[in-house]
């Protein structure tokens, strides 16, 4: 089966203006599936978006599977940065059948994309899509970290106590599914009057990264180190306050910013190991002037920009242009390692693997801050490399 056979064409005509685009406007220089399907495989792509048309399983916010084309119509309008794009537009994913049928559908394009080497940013849709998103890894055999902007952490049962494939609930199929591929998981933004202390407590115990909305006020750049560690990312915008973003029917008046959400997103396109993203949950039956579309256009823009200014930073070579430093913990028979960009100030930790569990690499870097290194420097444990060093065993 041919990825053509997934979608259904753009209608270019719906989006584009009396006078049509100018050159430097998005909506001339996307490769549109309007009518021929694009060829993949040429190497002419870095980013493909495509729309799924799906919310049947999305819990109080019917008629998001209705957003797509509404995201797009903003999206054309805005100009290319200061760099080439190479992106396609490859069309929408309708409705399977059945849920189950959208989420193959999702699984098997994501996975054959990142094949590709082209990244796949998905409009949704309910956020339950993530699950599908997360599949492509097992399709691949590839261990993923996961990393969800969100106000709620969705594990949420059923009253009778079953488990369903929801906006709410995905995440249980995520950490039950076997064989497991999810090495992290970590929430950006969760408000804790959304959240159960019980799922609060498991992600304790599983060592999971789970970070209150408050953790961002006024400090939205430690949110770098976090989303720097992701695969996969997947973006609720209910997570957006509704002043900034109505077009949900979950939407709360507190959240983060418009502008910090566009800074996050700016943040998951520089991450040099993120190979797909969605953007889910968005309504365009709550929308007001069409102001959560425009957001959420500028949010993917964001991305693009970030993408396009990859340092490539991974692996880190060549080892000349970064910095080794080392920390002594009491009572800890190794050092802490840590290593700085010389060209971007990021940080890195060393946390070895234990005796034979790797064979090829001693240790695993995992994103970090300044703060952490000052912390280790200062004698005690950074709260991140006991938590990392916990999962690798």
């Amino acid at each position: 089966m041919s990825l053509a056979d997934f979608f259904s064409p753009v209608d270019i005509q719906s989006f584009t203006p009396k006078d049509g685009f100018y050159s430097s406007q998005l909506g001339q220089l996307i490769d549109i599936h309007s009518n021929g399907f694009p060829d993949l495989d040429e190497h002419t792509f870095d980013i493909a978006f495509f729309g799924v048309l799906d919310g049947r399983n999305s819990v109080k916010n019917h008629g998001c599977g209705d957003g797509p084309d509404h995201i797009r119509q903003k999206l054309y309008q805005l100009h290319q940065g200061g760099y080439n794009t190479r992106i396609v537009d490859l069309g929408n994913i309708k409705a399977g059948h059945k849920v189950a049928d959208t989420y193959v559908a999702v699984k098997v394009v994501v996975a054959e994309l990142i094949k590709k080497n082209i990244l796949p940013i998905i409009l949704g849709g309910g956020q339950d899509l993530t699950y599908a998103q997360y599949m492509a890894y097992e399709e691949l055999e590839q261990k993923a970290d996961l990393v969800v902007i969100d106000p709620r952490l969705d594990i949420d049962e059923t009253t009778d106590g079953t488990v369903e494939t929801t906006s709410q609930s995905y995440l249980n199929k995520i950490f039950i599914h076997e064989p497991n591929y999810l090495f992290n998981f970590s929430n950006v933004g969760y408000q804790t009057y959304f959240v159960n202390q019980d799922s609060l407590r498991m992600m304790e115990k599983v060592y999971f990264d789970v970070h209150r909305l408050g953790e961002f006020t006024g400090n939205i750049q430690s949110a770098e180190p976090i989303i720097r560690n992701a695969n996969l990312l997947s973006f609720d915008i209910s997570a957006v306050r509704s002043s900034d973003a109505c077009g949900n029917g979950n939407a709360s008046p507190n959240g983060f910013y418009g502008e910090d959400a566009c800074q996050l997103c700016r943040y998951a396109g520089m991450n040099d190991k993120l190979t797909s993203i969605g953007f889910y949950e968005y309504n365009p039956s709550f929308d007001r002037n069409e102001q959560t579309a425009t957001l959420l256009s500028q949010m993917i823009w964001y991305f693009i920009d970030g993408f396009y200014n990859r340092k490539k930073e991974l692996p880190l070579q060549p080892k000349s242009q970064y910095l080794i430093y080392r920390a002594s913990i009491k009572g800890q028979e190794h050092e802490l390692v840590f290593v700085k960009s010389k060209r971007s100030d990021r940080w890195w930790m060393q946390v070895p693997y234990p005796s034979g569990l790797s064979q090829n690499e001693r240790y695993h870097l995992v994103p970090c801050t300044y703060d952490d290194y000052q912390l280790a420097v200062s004698g005690e444990m950074p709260d991140l490399w006991w938590r990392t060093h916990q999962k690798l065993f």
